[in-house]
């Protein structure tokens, strides 16, 4: 399936009204589906081996040990996902006795995904359909689609194109889809 997005206009530095504006795309709203782990466990119990119960047990036991390796400052690696690590801000001072552990304002929960699991615009990739492939696609909204001359939707069509023609109405489009 691929994932739906839709043309932004926004300034070339966000909050600078001075800049100029581009076009840009980002993901269309609500257009993803959001898994919990009673959710994956279903799916994992039909691909065979365990039971849903057993598959929840286990991955709620996986997220609390995470979780209190991450507190303790550790860092934790999935083989074939990621590593997990924290990262924080802290408030500069100008003197050094002035710079405590009260001065750390953020916490963050990091993720570097492992080098098997770094997805690949579908519409570059130099291996077409490969597993870590994501393939985008410009949405259309309806009203357009009765001026389109063909009259096809192209949303969720499964193809993987990222729009029609490419033209963006510039007049200096390139076609998107060189196959076809």
């Amino acid at each position: 399936m691929s994932v739906i997005v839709e043309h932004t206009l926004r300034y070339k530095k966000v909050g600078d009204k001075s800049s100029p504006k581009l076009n840009y795309l980002k993901r269309k709203a609500k257009t993803s589906r959001l898994y919990d782990i009673h959710r994956l466990s279903q799916e994992i119990e039909e691909m065979g081996g365990m039971s849903a119960e057993d598959v929840e047990h286990v991955t709620k036991a996986i997220v609390r040990n995470l979780k209190r390796k991450l507190t303790d400052g550790d860092s934790v690696k999935l083989d074939g996902f990621g590593v997990f690590y924290t990262t924080f801000h802290c408030i500069g001072t100008k003197k050094q006795e002035d710079c405590t552990v009260k001065n750390i304002d953020k916490i963050n929960i990091r993720f570097l995904p492992d080098s098997s699991l770094r997805l690949v615009n579908d519409a570059i990739a130099t291996t077409r359909n490969a597993p870590n492939n994501i393939s985008f696609e410009l949405y259309k909204p309806k009203d357009a689609d009765a001026t389109d001359a063909g009259g096809g939707k192209e949303e969720g069509d499964g193809s993987g194109s990222t729009g029609g023609s490419g033209s963006t109405g510039d007049g200096g489009g390139v076609d998107e889809n060189p196959f076809g």
